[in-house]
């Protein structure tokens, strides 16, 4: 390996990093990481900090998982790879999918189709809505609804239903027939409306309204995520989730639960429909499901849907899309271990104990600092703080003040995440009392320091 002086000269210089300006970046060059050990990262002068980012919300076992290296290694070994393309298939990709269809099985999901990552897995899901649809001689449903605020990733369809202008914005035009309807998002939404239960039941309006003017037989599917994520953690009333379900049933439109983050624990249950008590058409999955440490994911399809493909004679059914790495045969035993070592270790368990006493310590919080205008979480561990410049305009914050949070939380031993004016948290689902303890002490310190 290159030494430390050779990887900071050259940080950023060769190097686009994703969701960041290339000049930015080499202005303030990233964070150099070269370790990994339990739930803590090192980076290249040795400083260790507990991750409070799980990798990007999906090391969810930690950084020491031997399980899932043993099983990528003795894949390496086995088979590389070798494409799962008609006419061949490979005895891990095989066994996952079984293992899945068992995992899932009170979500009512029966079938798999392999993807590289979680973009991926989306794009497959709204592929496979419209096609449904088609199947059943309804072609022209072809539109879809998603929630603002909501984030499903970065190829042109995903982004397409991303209900955040950022991510959007510099790639416009987008996909047509992507339309969206105000989240559940108590802090701020255009009905100025601060009770959860009234504000999930005007956006559950708001999407009846939205199908309505559109024309329902022109709906093919609505896209959410079960607690929003990178939109900031936004987790709605409980009664949401299953309202919207009863809509989408209500008018023929397929209900697509996109739980690339929520998906395998991280609500505090095996997965964010199975939260709130919603059986999907179809669910997105990726990130945890490999723990981050091999590219991979999963479009699950619901027994009703794959039955509509499984009987089709016509040959619209056939299914001509998928990816090089589709099944890749490391990355499914590296699923097959995580999956294993996952319930295992019901790690759900653990993510809504800590996700509890995190929650109530990020609350404690803001009794002590009024830059903090809101506290997101209480749904496993997934947490956000919303910083502000005046708690009653809720202003943001200037740009550079959650990066001074960032920096000061990282030099006392803890990485958190900035996104615009929030401080996402979401830690290992492997974390003890004592990590969170850690975490709730170092953004004390980070705060403190503006």
């Amino acid at each position: 390996m290159k030494d430390s002086n050779f990887l900071k000269e050259n940080n950023a210089r060769y190097f686009w990093h994703p969701m960041a300006h290339p000049a930015d970046s080499q202005k303030n060059p990233p964070t150099i990481l070269s370790g990994g050990e339990g739930v803590s990262i090192v980076d290249v002068d040795g400083h260790r900090a507990l991750d409070a980012v799980g990798g990007l919300w999906n090391v969810n076992l930690g950084y020491s998982c031997e399980p899932v290296k043993q099983a990528i290694a003795d894949q390496l070994n086995a088979l590389p790879y070798y494409s799962t393309f008609r006419g061949t298939s490979n005895d891990k990709a095989i066994e996952l999918s079984y293992e899945l269809a068992q995992f899932f099985e009170p979500d009512g999901l029966t079938r798999a189709f392999f993807t590289s990552g979680g973009s991926d897995s989306v794009e497959i899901a709204l592929k496979m809505a419209r096609q449904y649809h088609k199947i059943r001689g309804e072609a022209g449903r072809s539109k879809f609804i998603s929630l603002k605020q909501g984030y499903h990733g970065t190829h042109f369809a995903a982004a397409s239903v991303n209900g955040n202008q950022k991510f959007r914005a510099a790639y416009e035009p987008m996909l047509p027939g992507c339309f969206h309807v105000p989240a559940p998002w108590t802090y701020r939404n255009p009905f100025d409306e601060t009770d959860p239960e009234r504000l999930a039941q005007l956006c559950v309006k708001a999407l009846e309204a939205e199908i309505a003017f559109q024309g329902a037989n022109t709906v093919a599917a609505f896209i959410m995520e079960p607690v929003l994520g990178a939109g900031g953690v936004i987790p709605p009333h409980h009664s949401f989730m299953p309202m919207v379900r009863e809509v989408c049933s209500k008018h023929g439109i397929l209900l697509i639960s996109d739980e690339i983050i929520t998906a395998f624990g991280r609500t505090g249950s095996e997965s964010g429909a199975r939260h709130w008590g919603v059986k999907p058409d179809i669910m997105t999955t990726a990130k945890a499901i490999t723990n981050g440490y091999f590219p991979f994911g999963a479009t699950l399809i619901s027994g009703a849907v794959a039955e509509v493909f499984e009987t089709d004679t016509t040959g619209l059914a056939s299914v001509d899309q998928g990816y090089t790495y589709s099944g890749h045969p490391v990355g499914a035993a590296a699923a097959l271990a995580a999956l294993s070592e996952i319930n295992r270790l019901r790690v759900w368990e653990n993510a809504a104990a800590c996700g509890d006493e995190l929650f109530s310590g990020l609350q404690k919080l803001t009794e002590k600092y009024d830059v903090i205008g809101d506290v997101r979480g209480g749904e496993g561990l997934m947490c956000a703080l919303e910083l502000v410049s005046d708690r009653k305009t809720k202003a943001p914050i200037a740009k550079h003040l959650p990066l001074q949070v960032q920096k000061t939380a990282y030099e006392d031993g803890v990485m958190v995440r900035v996104s615009g004016n929030n401080i996402i948290l979401s830690p290992p689902l492997v974390i003890t009392s004592e990590d969170v303890a850690k975490i709730l002490s170092a953004l004390d310190t980070g705060l403190a320091s503006l």
